[in-house]
Order: structure tokens, then C-alpha cells, then sequence
């Protein structure tokens, strides 16, 4: 499908920036044409290498707080004396929530170039890049080359599939374009049939489950697709390239067609001090050069339609994205939540 320097700790934020001081507050250089402060939930690894084409391009320094968890509500609590200017995240969830904080942009270029359904109606939140839910396959157990998501609620499944928490913020999100394409009574009843199909009680991240169906636990996993890439390339821990030669991706169709998208995104800070500079760096994200740098560093797909993901990404396969606003999903999550803990997904089957 075309289109489609600090360490992160779990509960502090660690302060990064290029060619400036360490304090986000402080005043930038003389010899600088001014700053941007970056909030981000994504991995230094991840934007590093764009901040660094940005500065070099315009001059502005890019001053950036990473953390896990926390961005949110620290510049909520920060009010009008934030100095963040661009919150970088990742998530449909974590995107709508940082409506409350943000304000609308309405950049030509970022309508141009982001689709209606990955850009807020708000003009709030915009996508950079997109990501698909999907199943990882056993190559040796599993001959079908296409699945649609209500087919793993089938009995033909029974004890097949692995998955992680269903309340992780993933699941939440396939779960609420679930309960969009089916409606209530059909979603408690396709979900029910998902539990009964898992081969144990939902556990670790997503490339555990790939090590499951490595390992013979279960013959279908459900994960993001980038997991491949990081298995595939994992150097370091090269027991994570077996577990992704053992797989093969199928993307899996919702009920009215198409695979379940969710995405990375930004958004503006609604008192952004800098906010000329907040929209240069936003414009940036979607340029031809960013797109290609930031889809291809995490192995998703660009969010312009107009830009080929990269030859490995390529390789999982062609596929039709569904076509549901990410909006639409966000406005799902929380009864989407609450339906799983009325069927006790979580306990297993």
C-alpha cells in the first residue's frame, strides 16, 4: 500500500535538544533563528534523525522531552506557562486525548497531504504515518493466504490465536473499529468467539505472541505490522529473526473490507509560544524527504498517498486500508473497553 539526544524512561521525562542548552525554557543562541519544543512519546531513535534534517534545513532548533507516559497531562498542568509547541505521539487514543491540550492548524499542507480520515475534524490531531493491525501467520501450520477478523472467532480456530491484553490500547483500537463495522450485539457475540479461540490468557507485547507461534503455542497472532521489520533486523537479539522467518503477515479484512489502520501522529500545543516555528516543523513532517525518513526508521507507511512505503515493508504484502475515520474509533474506545471486561477477555478462554 502506497501512503500508507535523551533515552525514554517509563516515568520521567528525559529533555533532548540540538545545539541549544538542556533546559526547554531556556533562550535560544543568537546565531539560531529561533527554537521549537518538542513533546514526544516516540522513541528518541525515531525523530532524531528528522529534527536533525529540520535544523539543518531552517536553522531552528528542535528542543524535545521524551517520555513514555505523562506528556499530556504534564502540559496540562504546565497551562498557559507550557512551553511545549508540538506533541509528537503515537495511537489513535493518545491522539484524541491530546485534543484537550492542542489547538486546530490549519496548515494547506497538511490538508493536502494527510488524509480526511487520519487528521482530526478539528483540525486538533494529524497523522504522519500509518501502521496496520494484522495477523502474523504460522508458515508450516496455516495455508490461507486471506482471513477476514470475524473468521477468528470460528470454531475452526478454537485454541489458535495469540493476542495481548485486550484493554492494551491496540487491541482497544481494533476492537472499537469492531464494534463500529458490527454494532453492539454483534461485537460482544464475534468477541466472545475470540476469546474462546485464544490458546491461553492474553500476555506480553506483540512480538511475544510471535515468539508463541514460534514456539507452537498458537498458529495466529495478532500484531502491528513495524514488529516484523524489528524482528527482521534485530541484531542484537537475533533469536527475534528466527521468530519473524517462522511468520508470514496476512492483513485481515473488517467487515465492510479493508485492514484496521491506526497511526502516529502530532499535534499542536494549544499555548505554544513558538508558533511559526511549531507549523514550519509540522509542514516539515509531511514533506516527500520526512515522510520517507520517518515511515522507513520505524517500518510504517507514509501517510501521504503519494510515497511508496519502503522495499521491506513492501514485501509483507499489498492490501486495501479500511476506510474508517480514526475519530470515529477514538469516539468507540471506551465502551470498545468496557466490553471486553463484560466478557472477561482478559481471563481467556
Amino acid at each position: 500500500m502506497a501512503g500508507l539526544l535523551a533515552r525514554a524512561v517509563a516515568n520521567e521525562a528525559v529533555t533532548s535538544q540540538y545545539k541549544a542548552t538542556s533546559d526547554v525554557r531556556g533562550e535560544g543562541r543568537g546565531d539560531v533563528r529561533g527554537e521549537v519544543n518538542v513533546y514526544s512519546y516516540r522513541q528518541p531513535f525515531l525523530v532524531e534523525p528528522l529534527f536533525e534534517k529540520f535544523t539543518a534545513q531552517t536553522g531552528i532548533e528542535v528542543r524535545v522531552i521524551f517520555a513514555k507516559k505523562g506528556l499530556i497531562e504534564r502540559v496540562k498542568t504546565e497551562g498557559k506557562r507550557s512551553p511545549a509547541d508540538v506533541i509528537l505521539t503515537v495511537d489513535i487514543g493518545r491522539l484524541h486525548a491530546a485534543r484537550d491540550v492542542a489547538q486546530a492548524v490549519t496548515l494547506p499542507v497538511l490538508q493536502r497531504h494527510i488524509p480526511a480520515v487520519a487528521r482530526g475534524a478539528d483540525n486538533k490531531w494529524f497523522g504522519l504515518t500509518w501502521r496496520a493491525r494484522v495477523a502474523y501467520v504460522s508458515k508450516a501450520r496455516v495455508s490461507e493466504r486471506t482471513l477476514r477478523f470475524e473468521d477468528l472467532a470460528k470454531p475452526a480456530y478454537r485454541g489458535r490465536v495469540c493476542l495481548r491484553s485486550g484493554q492494551h490500547p491496540y487491541n482497544i483500537a481494533l476492537f472499537a473499529a469492531m464494534l463500529d463495522h458490527l454494532g453492539e450485539g454483534e461485537f460482544k457475540h464475534w468477541l466472545g468467539g475470540l476469546k474462546a479461540n485464544l490458546a491461553g490468557s492474553p500476555s506480553g507485547n506483540d512480538r511475544a505472541q510471535v515468539r508463541k507461534v514460534y514456539g507452537g503455542a498458537c498458529d495466529i497472532a495478532i500484531g502491528n505490522t513495524y514488529y516484523m521489520g524489528k524482528m527482521q533486523t534485530n541484531e542484537k537479539k537475533p533469536e527475534q529473526q528466527a521468530w519473524a522467518d517462522a511468520v508470514r503477515i496476512v492483513f485481515p479484512d473488517m467487515p465492510r473490507g479493508g485492514a484496521h489502520m491506526n497511526l502516529s501522529g502530532m499535534a499542536m500545543a494549544k499555548h505554544a509560544p513558538n508558533r511559526a516555528n511549531a507549523e514550519k516543523l509540522m509542514a516539515f513532517l509531511v514533506s516527500e524527504e520526512a515522510q520517507k525518513i520517518y515511515a522507513e526508521v520505524n517500518f510504517e507507511y507514509p501517510i501521504r498517498a503519494d510515497i511508496e512505503p519502503s522495499a521491506r515493508v513492501k514485501s509483507w504484502g499489498a492490501f486495501t486500508p479500511d476506510t474508517l475515520a480514526l475519530d470515529r474509533i477514538a469516539a468507540l474506545r471506551a465502551r470498545a473497553s468496557e466490553i471486553v471486561d463484560e466478557v472477561s477477555f482478559n481471563s481467556g478462554p
